[in-house]
C-alpha cells in the first residue's frame, strides 16, 4: 500500500460518516435476515469461511445488506477489495480497475471486485468483466435490486452464483436500531438516546424492510431529539413523524416491481377479492405509477377475466379511464378503485379469453382459408359470375331470425367451437342460448358430416 492511499483512507476515515455506513456489520453473524445463505453450513458462509469464494450476484431489496455483505467477505478473505459503482463509472474505469486486478495476480494476490447497482451497466459494459472473470482476475461480486434474468448478460449469470437477499423484517430493523442506541463506538451509545419500543417499531414499519431508511430516521430524529431530564436526548412521538416525512414506497414503473404489483392486482381482481384489489391499486398509485397504465389494465381484466358474464364490467372500466383522464389525480384515484371493486366483484369467465386463443391458434397453424363464396359480397357482375354470394341465406328473413344450414366458417374449419360460455352470471343464458341455436345446426348439417371440436 502507497504512503499516498494510506493518506487518502486516513483523510477518509476523519470524515463524519452517515449512521447506516458506521453500523454495516463487520461479521456474518452481525448480518440479519439472511439465514437461508448465510446460516452455518449454508453453501455460501461455506465457500467464505473456507476462502473458496467464486464470482457471484448479490440481488435484493435495497437496504437488505447487500453491500454490507460485500464488504464482510471483503475482510474475511485474503484478497484486495475494489468497490466500484455503476452509477459513476465507464468503460474507461472498468479498464482501470481490471490493469490493477491483473498486477495484483501476477504478483500473488486476487481481487474481489464489488459492482453496486451492476444493472445500471449496459451490454458492453458488463461484457467487458468476462474475459477477467474467465481467467479468474477477479472475484465479481454484483449488487443489484433489478431481477438479474432480465438485467445481467446471461454470460455474466452462467459463470456467477445468484443469490436473493430477503427483505428485513419489522422485528429484525427493530434490532437493528436498538444496536445503533446501545453501541459506543460506531452507533448513538454515548448520546443516551430515549426511544421507547413504539417508537423503533414505527420507524420499522415505515421503512419498508430498508436498513438504511430505518437508520437515516433514527439519525434525523437524534439531531432534533430535546434534552432529556437527566443529559440525554428524548425522542418523542412527533420527532419521528417529523424525520419520517412521508413514506417511500418501494416501486420502479420499468423493474419487476412494476410487474409484481399489477400480477397482484390483476390476479386479485380474478379471485374475487375486492380488498387485496384495493390495496395493491393503492400501492401502485401512491407509488406514482401511471393512472391511464393502470386503467389499460382494468379494461384488459374486464375482457379476460369477466367478459360476458357481466358486459358492464367493459363499460365500468372505460368509464374509470375517461374519468380519471378527466379528473385527474388524486381525485381520479377513486375512479379507478370503484372500477377494481366492481371487477373482484363480476362474475368470471374466461371463455372468451380462451375462445381467442383457440382461433389464433387454428389462425396461426392452419393455412389461409379462403371465405366461402356464400359470404362474399358480389359487388360487380364478374363477382356474381365467379359465384360470389351464391346461395348466401339471409337470417332475417327467417322467422326464427338464423339460417342453421348455412356454415360461415372455412370448409377445413366447419363446426370448430371457439367460445364455450360459462354458467356464471350472464353467460348462463347466453349459454342456453347458444345450446339451442348449436343443436339447430347439429339437426341441419348433413348426417356424414363430423363437427370439429376445440
Amino acid at each position: 500500500m502507497g504512503l499516498f492511499k494510506q493518506v487518502e483512507e486516513e483523510a477518509a476515515r476523519q470524515k463524519p460518516r452517515p449512521l447506516a455506513d458506521r453500523m454495516r456489520p463487520e461479521t456474518l453473524d452481525e448480518i440479519l435476515g439472511q439465514e437461508h445463505i448465510l446460516a452455518p453450513g449454508k453453501p455460501l458462509r461455506t465457500q467464505i469461511e473456507k476462502d473458496q469464494l467464486s464470482s457471484l450476484i448479490l440481488w435484493g431489496p435495497p437496504g437488505s445488506g447487500k453491500t454490507s455483505l460485500a464488504h464482510v467477505i471483503a475482510r474475511l478473505t485474503r484478497s484486495e477489495f475494489a468497490p466500484f459503482s455503476a452509477v459513476l463509472a465507464g468503460i474507461k474505469e472498468i479498464k482501470a480497475v481490471m490493469a490493477d486486478a491483473v498486477r495484483a495476480r501476477r504478483l500473488g494476490h486476487r481481487t474481489i471486485l464489488l459492482v453496486d447497482e451492476i444493472h445500471r451497466f449496459n451490454k458492453a459494459q458488463q461484457d467487458a468483466f468476462l474475459p477477467y472473470v474467465e481467467k479468474g482476475d477477479i472475484i465479481l461480486i454484483g449488487a443489484t435490486t433489478e431481477n438479474p434474468s432480465f438485467e445481467v448478460i446471461s454470460a455474466l449469470l452462467s459463470r456467477s452464483r445468484v443469490y436473493a437477499l430477503n427483505p428485513l423484517t419489522e422485528e429484525q430493523l427493530v434490532t437493528l436500531l436498538r444496536r445503533a442506541l446501545a453501541d459506543q463506538r460506531r452507533g448513538l451509545g454515548g448520546k443516551k438516546i430515549e426511544v421507547p419500543d413504539e417508537l423503533l417499531r414505527h420507524i420499522a414499519v415505515f421503512s419498508s424492510g430498508d436498513a438504511r431508511a430505518a437508520y437515516n430516521t433514527l439519525e434525523a430524529a437524534a439531531v432534533t431529539g430535546r434534552p432529556g431530564p437527566e443529559g440525554g436526548i428524548q425522542i418523542t412521538p412527533q420527532i419521528v413523524e417529523d424525520a419520517i416525512q412521508r413514506r417511500v414506497l418501494l416501486y420502479d414503473k420499468a423493474g419487476e416491481q412494476h410487474y409484481n404489483l399489477i400480477s397482484a392486482l390483476h390476479k386479485s381482481v380474478r379471485n374475487s377479492d375486492p380488498d387485496a384489489a384495493v390495496y395493491w391499486l393503492v400501492r401502485m398509485l401512491e407509488s406514482g405509477e401511471d393512472p391511464l397504465y393502470i386503467a389499460r389494465r382494468l379494461i384488459r381484466m374486464a375482457s379476460e377475466d369477466i367478459g360476458l358474464a357481466d358486459p358492464r364490467a367493459l363499460e365500468v372500466a372505460v368509464a374509470a379511464m375517461q374519468a380519471a383522464h378527466f379528473v385527474g389525480m388524486p381525485e381520479g384515484n377513486l375512479a379507478l378503485a370503484e372500477a377494481a371493486v366492481y371487477l373482484a366483484m363480476a362474475p368470471k369467465s374466461n371463455a372468451l379469453y380462451t375462445g381467442y386463443g383457440a382461433a389464433q391458434d387454428d389462425a396461426e397453424k392452419t393455412a389461409a382459408e379462403p371465405v366461402p363464396l356464400h359470404l362474399r359480397n358480389p359487388v360487380t357482375s364478374l363477382m356474381k359470375q365467379f359465384g360470389y354470394g351464391k346461395n348466401y341465406q339471409y337470417a332475417h328473413e327467417r322467422e326464427e331470425k338464423l339460417a342453421p344450414e348455412m356454415e360461415c366458417l372455412p370448409q377445413r374449419l366447419a363446426g370448430r367451437r371457439y367460445y364455450l360460455p360459462t354458467d356464471q352470471g350472464l353467460e348462463a343464458r347466453i349459454r342456453a342460448r347458444l345450446e339451442e341455436i348449436r343443436a339447430r345446426r347439429a339437426q341441419a348439417r348433413p348426417k356424414d358430416e363430423e363437427p370439429g371440436t376445440r
